[in-house]
């Protein structure tokens, strides 16, 4: 009897130990935030010693109120925590950068700062809050509860929000642009002597695409608004339009984290325009997407819970979803595709190619 006592007695605690972490973890990306503006990842990055003290790391910091230095420590400690930096006791009370930390940097090739401030922006997280309210109403999206518009129609109507939403799409884009180019992907634009980037927002991807095969013609679609004045230059072009309008034709057709954002119906609608906008498989057509497999070629805990929420994320956002492999298959069938290849090689996404 004793046993089971101190058995739900352990169970009750680590319960409520996890229960705090929920109730607490409001604060997690308030304290990553505020790590950034501050500009700590950047300072100890250029910090000519891997390690920085903490009365350096508070002398560095720019426009630090000095009633708040006593602060700085707390914030460490928990940033610490939290995996972001590492906490050398025995050598001055020093910090350093973790690699999760790195990835914080200013115009780090991961991106994830600009996609982390994007998740944090009041438009973002008002859109999470409304998610109840959404359950209870007729709207498609808890992006139009909280807003009363469609995510797309926001971005066109609010600059400054469009901007932080662009600037995540190139930071991440930075990151898939060195994996498509490195070994593991590369032998994808092999035999190609054009290619269009749906939804290419910025030009990341083309551009290091269009660097390193100097002899492939890269051409980015996207919005009016999105394009704007970009002009291009060598093998690098944009064009302003709708991809369910247009496309040009090309060998290839690139789907950077596009179809996750459309429900099914609109996915094979886009994909049949894909098709009339590539020669045949014989003559080396063929579409390149990047996006989520749910689950079935991801180990990684972690890799899996982000999966999950990010298919929360675009329920709400965009009516939309991420797919099982099956899902992907009916997908590529009912818009009268033959087969497709998965590499499973970017981590939280995969690549697919799928052939007319």
């Amino acid at each position: 009897m004793l046993n089971f006592n101190n058995i739900c007695a352990n169970q009750l605690i680590e319960a409520e130990a996890q229960s705090w972490d929920h109730i607490l973890s409001y604060l997690r990306p308030s304290c990553i935030k505020c790590a950034i503006q501050l500009g700590i990842p950047d300072i100890l990055h250029k910090n000519v010693n891997p390690i920085m003290s903490l009365s350096d790391l508070i002398a560095a910091l720019p426009n630090l109120n000095p009633s708040k230095t006593t602060f700085i420590p707390i914030l460490m400690r928990v940033l610490v925590d939290f995996g972001l930096f590492k906490y050398h006791q025995q050598q001055g009370d020093g910090y350093s950068l973790t690699s999760v930390g790195r990835l914080l940097v200013e115009n780090d090739l991961s991106g994830k700062r600009s996609f982390f401030l994007f998740a944090q922006h009041p438009v973002v997280l008002n859109t999470a809050s409304s998610v109840g309210d959404w359950l209870r109403d007729d709207l498609p999206t808890a992006f139009e509860t909280a807003h009363g518009k469609s995510h797309w129609d926001y971005c066109g109507e609010e600059p400054e929000f469009n901007g932080v939403f662009n600037d995540a799409m190139a930071g991440d884009s930075r990151l898939i642009s060195n994996l498509l180019i490195t070994d593991c992907c590369a032998g994808v634009f092999e035999g190609l002597t054009s290619l269009v980037d749906i939804g290419g927002g910025t030009g990341a991807v083309a551009m290091a695409i269009a660097e390193a095969f100097p002899r492939l013609k890269c051409i980015v679609l996207d919005l009016p608004h999105v394009i704007g004045d970009r002009k291009g230059s060598g093998n690098l072009e944009f064009v302003a339009g709708s991809m369910f309008d247009k496309i040009p034709h090309a060998n290839a057709i690139l789907l950077k984290w596009i179809l996750h954002n459309w429900d099914d119906e609109d996915c094979v609608k886009l994909l049949k325009k894909c098709k009339e906008s590539i020669p045949s498989k014989k003559n080396g057509g063929k579409v390149i997407i990047i996006d989520i497999v749910m689950e079935d070629y991801c180990s990684n805990e972690h890799l899996v819970q982000s999966q999950h929420l990010m298919d929360l994320l675009m329920r709400i956002t965009y009516a939309s979803k991420e797919r099982t492999e099956k899902e992907w298959e009916k997908l590529f069938l009912d818009a009268g595709f033959s087969g497709y290849k998965i590499i499973t090689s970017l981590g939280l996404r995969s690549l697919i190619e799928i052939y007319p």
